[in-house]
């Protein structure tokens, strides 16, 4: 019984589309609509593949400013089980144990955050040691044994050389190098201490490790992703109280914030590439719609049922689908090679080899598309009347097709989603298209309408009397075309203003006069002089900022424990102390997003959103700090967002001044110290030896050389979504020629000459381009603020460029379909073109 079912899906429905793709494909029908999704296919999976490439380079690159792939942190030695796992699964691994601690020299002594490192240390990444001679070396490996690379900072402070002695605990070390950069310690934003560096062999002698220490370990691990994420998976339910996991970025808010900016652009180059191949689908399946509405209802005169014609369609369009996925991937695999090379070169790294996904998401993409946006138009085929053929009548097969579109347009989301992988950028992308295409049908009815109402007045322009009445006995026709060539446009103008305008803007978050040197540890009756010396210097410094350091002792009344919650982080902030402070106006870095500015008149306090979050607290909560054994309560009115990447002092909670007026503090500041001042910081610290001065300068030129090799990598990739976009125009306007050629073909025998047609024709293409350019224009506009806003998380600054080029392109691009159009048509006979047409 199976047997003769297959044989029936065989032969009636399988066989005649293998036959019936065989045909279309011989004769050209399926030319349009294979090359529309032969292209989309290379579009997504070249742009797919080479965003995974670059986006594996961003990862390994935040992975080097990271330590590593995956970070353990502990308060406890690592057990041998764990240290085996790592082995077992072949991942590397560096082991560090970092202190506070006293070193001394034979002048002074200073309090040091010392990092004991072992043989593999820096896993990722390389170390910058500045010698003797002032020549800076990069090394792949940490201090030998006796040996100890200072900060710059800690050799002024204690008047320490290289080849001086250092004294840490019980053990002497000589100064080998200054450390000029360190990779993994900028993600720790703030340390109160100069560093020290020395081989983890050599901690044991020192006795600084003992009962009462706090101490901190951290494991750093590195090997392919699969091994990392089982090994991740395996110590996950193993993890004691005291450990936890770090991921890359999750340590530094300011890098974190530039890798998901780099993430969004990069999303944002494969949406619209989706979003270009739908448009290309759709134009060319409803040209293949109406190449076939006659040749299916000879079909149902000889006998064929709906169902026989939907199988033939489905096996058709899966054996489309399927070629054009093979060689569409074959020709993303030629392109994207080409890429890389280029790629390579721009971002200064070698990409490593691209995962499965963008494949897989190739071949998906050839599936979704047809499901999606060229089956609708072409499942209406079936339901093809055998009276078109007996009353000689095509018949436009409209009726619910825009209902049909609708599960399609679900699917194409969700994909859309699992290819950004971020609801905010799909949502932004996809919902902006869609109202866009609604508005534009809109307003193009509105445009025909008044041209509908000009006419009548243009009786002494008789070739324009006959243009637009073309365009308004084929109304539905110029609404397709408008509205076509707007979408078409939108694309290459949000390609411009995201190339141009958000780049520009994402570049300018990080200007060159961001802070770059903070002070910590400033006394209150040094705030004077510290501002003097610095104003002497002609150093623009703002005024500092007081700190308070607390703890939460209680919320809502009721006193809490790290126990009392489940997430590491939420644990974190209830065991370590706060940075307070107290401002009486909102810092420009800052952006209120629930609630209100604070009153200086009561206690309150204004939290950074993502701590409000982590630790359960919103608008109107009571938190009760601890500062220096006195109980602060105070009430939370409002939530901030805070922009970490300025570089600017910024705090998590910030109180009134009235809710700390009597708490001991010290200040802190930052500044932009340029390159040629970097000595002024030794003659500070002479002065003030209390100060701390912390260098975020190799941070901040690690998140520039960061954002760099993303924007290279995203207008490159612009460039591939450029050609899908050119791709889009061109099909629907080849999707209309025959309908063009019709009219042109009953002009010319009406007597028009071909002067005649070919100037109504500009003016009638010109007319289109420079309305479709300015729908086009403001929907760029509207869009690409919305991502500035909601997705990339910076204001738009206001430009003429897009609402310029936006009638300028569309008149360009009008004139290029006039040309394909009148290509061969002018110079025919009438009655061929008429008999072709028919």
């Amino acid at each position: 019984m199976a047997s003769i079912r297959a044989m029936r899906w065989w032969q009636f429905y399988i066989l005649p589309g293998i036959r019936a793709f065989y045909r279309d494909t011989r004769s050209g029908e399926l030319t349009l609509l294979f090359a529309a999704l032969f292209l989309a296919v290379a579009a997504v999976t070249s742009v797919s593949l080479l965003a995974d490439r670059v986006q594996q380079a961003l990862d390994n690159r935040s992975a080097q400013m990271h330590g590593g792939d995956l970070v353990v942190r502990s308060d406890r030695p690592f057990s041998d089980a764990t240290l085996k796992q790592a082995e077992t699964l072949g991942l590397d691994r560096s082991l560090a144990v970092s202190m506070s601690s006293m070193a001394s020299s034979d002048e002074a002594m200073r309090l040091v955050s010392l990092r004991a490192v072992d043989t593999n240390y820096p896993l990722k990444g390389s170390i910058d040691i500045q010698g003797p001679e002032g020549d800076v070396i990069t090394l792949q490996n940490g201090p030998i044994n006796g040996e100890a690379w200072v900060d710059p900072q800690l050799a002024t402070l204690l008047n320490l050389n290289i080849g001086d002695v250092l004294a840490l605990g019980e053990s002497e070390f000589l100064v080998a190098g200054l450390i000029a950069h360190e990779p993994d310690r900028s993600v720790q934003f703030i340390n109160f201490a100069p560093r020290v560096l020395i081989a983890l062999d050599d901690l044991p002698a020192t006795g600084l490790v003992g009962p009462g220490s706090r101490v901190h370990y951290r494991l750093s691990l590195a090997g392919p992703s699969a091994a990392v994420e089982r090994f991740q998976h395996w110590l996950e339910p193993r993890l004691e109280r005291s450990q936890s996991f770090v991921l890359p970025g999750s340590e530094s808010p300011e890098i974190e914030r530039t890798l998901k900016r780099a993430e969004n652009f990069l999303m944002l180059v494969s949406l619209l590439t989706v979003v270009v191949a739908a448009v290309a689908v759709a134009l060319a399946a409803r040209h293949f719609n109406r190449r076939h509405q006659v040749g299916v209802a000879i079909m149902r005169c000889l006998g064929a049922s709906q169902r026989q014609c939907s199988g033939l369609f489905l096996t058709e369009f899966f054996l489309l689908a399927l070629g054009a996925a093979t060689l569409g991937t074959v020709l993303a695999f030629a392109v994207q090679s080409v890429l890389v090379s280029v790629a390579a070169a721009l971002l200064d790294v070698s990409l490593p080899a691209a995962s499965w996904r963008p494949i897989i998401y190739g071949f998906l993409t050839a599936f979704v598309l047809l499901a999606g946006f060229a089956y609708p138009p072409l499942a209406q085929l079936r339901h093809i009347s055998p009276a078109v053929v007996l009353r000689r009548q095509v018949k436009r097969v409209l009726r619910g097709q825009a209902l049909s579109y609708l599960p399609g347009l679900l699917i194409f989301y969700l994909f859309t989603l699992a290819l950004a992988d971020d609801w905010r950028s799909g949502g932004v992308v996809l919902l902006g298209f869609i109202v866009s295409l609604g508005v534009f049908a809109l307003l193009s009815l509105g445009l025909l309408q008044i041209l509908a109402s000009l006419r009548k007045r243009l009786a002494q322009h008789p070739h324009w009397r006959l243009v637009l009445a073309g365009l308004l006995r084929r109304r539905g026709l110029a609404v397709l075309q408008l509205s076509a060539l707007a979408t078409g446009l939108l694309v290459l103008l949000l390609l411009v203003v995201t190339r141009t305008d958000l780049l520009d803007g994402w570049r300018a978050t990080i200007p060159d006069s961001a802070p770059n040197t903070f002070l910590i540890n400033i006394q209150a009756d040094q705030r004077d002089g510290v501002r003097d010396f610095l104003d002497q210097a002609g150093l623009q410094v703002p005024e500092a900022a007081p700190m308070v350091r607390a703890r939460i002792a209680r919320i809502n009344q009721q006193e809490i424990k790290s126990d009392d919650y489940s997430d590491d982080r939420a644990r974190g902030l209830i065991e370590r102390e706060f940075n307070l402070s107290y401002l009486n106006q909102l810092p420009q870095s800052n952006e209120i997003t629930h609630g209100r500015w604070l009153n200086p008149d009561k206690n309150e306090v204004s939290l950074e959103a993502g701590v409000a979050k982590t630790l359960g607290l919103g608008l109107g909560d009571e938190i009760r700090f601890e500062v220096a054994g006195q109980a602060v309560d105070v009430t939370v009115t409002s939530l901030r967002e805070v922009k970490w990447d300025s570089f600017d002092v910024n705090f998590f909670a910030v109180l009134t001044e009235k809710a700390l007026a009597s708490a001991p503090a010290t200040y802190i500041t930052s500044f932009y110290l340029p390159p040629d001042k970097q000595e002024l910081t030794n003659s500070l610290l002479k002065k003030f030896p209390n100060l701390t001065v912390f260098d975020v300068a190799a941070l901040i030129s690690q998140v520039r050389s960061l954002l760099s090799q993303a924007i290279q990598g995203v207008q490159l990739l612009f460039l591939f979504t450029l050609s899908a976009a050119t791709v889009v125009l061109i099909t629907a306007f080849l999707a209309t020629r025959q309908e063009r050629i019709h009219e042109v073909a009953i002009l010319r025998v009406l007597g028009a000459r071909s002067m005649q047609l070919r100037q109504g024709l500009i003016f009638e293409l010109t007319l289109l381009g420079v309305f479709a350019g300015l729908f086009a224009a403001g929907a760029a506009w509207l869009i690409a603020s919305a991502l500035a806003y909601y997705v990339f998380e910076f204001r738009l600054a206001f430009s003429l460029t897009v609402w310029v080029l936006g009638p300028l392109a569309g008149v360009v691009c009008s004139w290029l379909a006039g040309w394909l159009a009148l290509k061969g048509v002018l110079s025919t006979a009438p009655l061929a073109i008429l008999r072709e047409v028919a």
